[in-house]
């Protein structure tokens, strides 16, 4: 946590929390500056952007005649993938195949979001199950390490095994729910480190694990962002960023057409996830997702700033959910809630206290930045 004076940003509701977070004389913060300078001059939701996206529609579904499919896309049960996978199949007229990958931690409502869209669009559903004890042994030794990025296991797990499967089936077009228009704040580094850091995730594992990682889903950042990319074909298009996209709007479309579940919050359809954003990470390292995730809103116009203030001054668990939650995670996880407590209490570590690939991935940021194919800040 920062040791800095306190300072919230007068636009948004970033602040100190993110220790490298810098302000401007207006006290507008980076990420607000860097939407107004980066993101929205290249981003185009009118007749342009959806120009531009029906051309890639129309490619998708060119190179798709004669296949079961024509692109893949995975599905979590939240709303930037379900909507995504409504719009494919009955705006656009694609024929995706969707893709899951079950760790062992969904919610009712993810479960339930997953049938009503498949059953209710008439979609085939691939379901990769990942091997729970190898999943329990990596994530107990992220707890181990003291990192804040708890989730690591399970983010990588689910992007590793889509571009697995689109590589191993020759499958040239991955369809993504990422966007800006719920996610243009980008969460820092200290909070949330990049998932795809295969060297990391080896280093956290070899120094706590115990058990072999021999059918866990992996993939480094070189091999789906290159390999897969310049060899195997594999394009990734993300249709969200070309039509006007509001979340409680796509929400409320899907209540209505599918029967679709509400969530509490964004990521929240994951129960592991929900334990660790909104009650782990904030409680033990000080820092709030919900501050990127409503401070995106902000800039988008989805969500006021005082409403923000006022929903993050709002403590997402009760104390009867924070005990109910150790001891679902813990029994779960195969250990006792006294041996999560001290996990808790242990010294905090940082993605620097392990092996990690930051030099490569700085050099590919600037490259992309360059090339303008990144445009949210990430530190």
């Amino acid at each position: 946590m920062s040791t800095r004076p306190y300072q919230i940003c007068q636009n948004c509701i970033m602040d100190t929390s993110d220790s490298l977070i810098t302000f401007d004389e207006r006290g507008w913060c980076e990420y607000c500056n860097n939407y107004h300078e980066n993101i929205v001059p290249h981003w185009h939701t009118d007749e342009r952007g959806q120009r531009e996206l029906m051309a890639q529609i129309e490619k998708i579904k060119e190179d798709g005649k004669g296949r079961d499919f024509d692109c893949l896309i995975g599905l979590s049960g939240g709303v930037d993938s379900s909507y995504l996978v409504y719009i494919a199949k009955e705006k656009f007229g694609l024929r995706p195949l969707l893709y899951h990958v079950d760790a062992g931690w969904n919610s009712q409502e993810a479960v339930n979001n997953i049938e009503k869209l498949v059953d209710g669009l008439g979609l085939d559903l691939y379901t990769e199950v990942v091997n729970w004890p190898e999943m329990r042994d990596l994530q107990l030794a992220f707890f181990k390490s003291g990192v804040p990025h708890l989730d690591t296991p399970q983010d990588h797990a689910f992007f590793a095994g889509l571009y697995n499967f689109a590589a191993k089936n020759n499958v040239k077009y991955i369809l993504t729910g990422a966007n800006y228009s719920t996610e243009c704040v980008r969460e820092p580094l200290e909070w949330h480190y990049h998932a795809s850091d295969l060297r990391q995730i080896r280093d956290i594992h070899r120094r706590f694990g115990t058990r072999p990682l021999k059918s866990f889903p992996l993939a480094g950042i070189l091999k789906f962002k290159v390999f897969y990319r310049f060899v195997k074909g594999v394009r990734v298009v993300k249709p969200l960023n070309n039509i006007p996209y509001f979340k409680e709007a796509a929400m409320q479309e899907l209540v209505d057409a599918y029967g679709w579940q509400r969530y509490p919050h964004k990521h929240y359809e994951s129960r592991f996830t929900r334990f660790y954003e909104g009650y782990w990470l904030r409680q033990r390292f000080g820092y709030d997702k919900r501050r990127a995730h409503f401070s995106s809103l902000i800039l988008t116009g989805q969500l006021s700033r005082d409403e923000a203030l006022e929903r993050i001054a709002q403590d997402p668990y009760t104390p009867e959910q924070v005990k109910q939650d150790f001891e679902y995670i813990s029994t779960k996880l195969g250990i006792e809630v006294a041996e999560l407590q001290a996990m808790f209490d242990a010294p905090k570590k940082t993605y620097r206290d392990y092996a990690n690939m930051m030099p490569i991935l700085d050099m590919g940021a600037k490259l992309l930045r360059l090339l303008g194919l990144q445009r949210a800040v990430m530190r």
